[in-house]
């Protein structure tokens, strides 16, 4: 048995796999061009037959044939006993075969990393989906949809950040740790600061920083955020996740509505090549402009008579008992409307709508709509029955803002772990003057299996959050078959 040569330091490839496919894709079969190139990858694919060896080298930008004749290829013997999932260098001929298979003939290799577990191959893939989010490093190699799937996640970000720098915003960089959990409604994930002795959170929005910044005359600003929130997991709910917030001085919930469904458009044109996209089965039509439908409305057609602010409470109530929607009496009727909506319209919506005019009560950031009383001027979008955005004109008196803090302190102290904090540098920043200004926050997971057609969050992150593995040993989870 020949020793394989010592791991090189570093390796100089020349050539990719999908480059081979557009300069030679054309060739006709028997072709020798004489032009020789160099290229790394995994082995993905390996069959003999007699004399010669075929093999499948893929690398980041695709796959290409291995022609490996015992008359040409050194140590020929060996590299007929490379495992699957090998990562190796080589150098040869461009050439096609008698069927017409772009492939290289190899003429010089060399191991760059051997495999010591077995490597699935292409065809059977890794079957247990709880195994493909553990081991991402092995099923980005032999799952195409999820290699494509979070590529146009990074398109699908790049092109988010080129579009509003277009527009004048500016992206910026907010804390992770904050002293006081506030931006949204949710349960922080919290830490201790040993130098400072000093809790701290992770953040749950960046929105507070940001309106921060246009107080200090930052006009367009928007930070493509890592936020976390100590809740559930589901198809739609990671802990940690990704959000793109926004922030326009001068500008209200109108302008942040043109500006999401003509941003959503713009991506979905450019990422699938029309404004109408399939997601699970069925179409959703992005084209601007997106239908405007105000909460009240929308739950009033569901439950089969008007409701609204108005409503006497224990009617709420009624209403809550007959459609199994919870509560608790310390919710009003903002309250009672808003978990009557998110049960019994929200995922009924397909088509993309704007759900505006949510109440004061559960929206404590927004101001207060300019002729409702008891409203404020907040939507959210929904997109094929799931929350993409949340947006609103943005409250700007201190007085009031600290009133809604102190409701949400009140809500704190009667079970509700969600609920804001006072932030007091917060009111002091609105002291000094926030002008009118419009504000957003889009779920870039959730934007990202729409355009992808993912039914669950987890095909969109890398490395999604999972409970621990019950055992962690040397033992293969993953099968290898060789194709021959």
């Amino acid at each position: 048995m020949t020793e394989r040569a010592p791991v090189p330091y570093r390796f100089d490839p020349d050539s990719t796999a999908a480059g081979l496919h557009a300069d030679f894709g054309h060739l006709e079969p028997g072709v020798e061009t004489g032009h020789h190139v160099t290229v790394a990858g995994r082995l993905m694919l390996r069959r003999g037959q007699g004399k010669l060896v075929f093999g499948q080298l893929a690398d980041s930008t695709g796959r290409i044939q291995l022609f490996a004749p015992a008359d040409v290829t050194p140590d020929f013997e060996g590299f007929g006993r490379l495992s699957l999932g090998d990562w190796i260098g080589v150098r040869g001929e461009v050439m096609t075969t008698r069927k017409g298979e772009l492939s290289i003939k190899v003429g010089e290799w060399t191991v760059l990393a051997e495999t010591r577990r077995p490597f699935p191959d292409k065809w059977h893939g890794i079957t247990d989906p709880d195994t493909r989010y553990r081991q991402r490093y092995v099923d980005l190699w032999v799952t195409d949809e999820a290699r494509a799937t979070l590529q146009t996640r990074s398109r699908l970000v790049s092109s988010t950040r080129r579009w509003l720098e277009e527009r004048g915003f500016m992206e910026v960089e907010t804390p992770v740790f904050h002293p006081v959990p506030g931006g949204a409604l949710a349960r922080p994930f919290t830490t201790h600061h040993n130098a400072l002795d000093m809790e701290l959170f992770l953040r749950i929005a960046p929105e507070l920083y940001l309106k921060r910044l246009v107080v200090g005359g930052f006009e367009k600003v928007f930070e493509i955020a890592r936020v976390f929130r100590n809740e559930g997991i589901s198809p739609r709910h990671n802990p940690e996740f990704t959000m793109i917030e926004l922030y326009q001085a001068y500008a209200d919930w109108t302008d942040m509505m043109s500006l999401v469904e003509e941003l959503v458009a713009h991506l979905a044109v450019e990422l699938c090549g029309s404004t109408t996209v399939s997601y699970q089965g069925r179409d959703v039509d992005l084209s601007v402009p997106w239908r405007r439908a105000p909460l009240s409305e929308l739950v009033s057609e569901a439950v089969g008579r008007p409701v609204g602010l108005s409503t006497p409470v224990d009617e709420l109530r009624s209403l809550c008992d007959t459609h199994g929607v919870a509560w608790k009496d310390s919710y009003g009727p903002g309250k009672l409307l808003l978990e009557l909506y998110e049960k019994t319209v929200e995922s009924e919506q397909w088509q993309p709508v704007f759900v505006t005019e949510y109440p004061v009560e559960v929206s404590p950031l927004a101001r207060p709509h300019r002729t409702l009383e008891g409203m404020t001027e907040r939507f959210e979008a929904i997109v094929a029955g799931r929350e993409l955005c949340n947006a609103f004109s943005e409250l700007l008196d201190p007085d009031e803002q600290r009133a809604r803090f102190e409701d949400q302190v009140r809500e704190r102290d009667n079970g509700d772990e969600e609920a804001m904090a006072v932030d007091e540098d917060y009111l002091r920043a609105l002291e000094f003057g926030l002008p009118p200004t419009g504000g957003l926050g889009i779920g870039i997971d959730r934007l990202v299996m729409l355009l992808t057609d993912s039914s669950t969050i987890r095909d969109v992150v890398l490395f999604p959050t999972l409970r621990p593995e019950p055992q962690v040993g040397n033992t293969p989870s993953v099968s290898l078959e060789e194709i021959s």
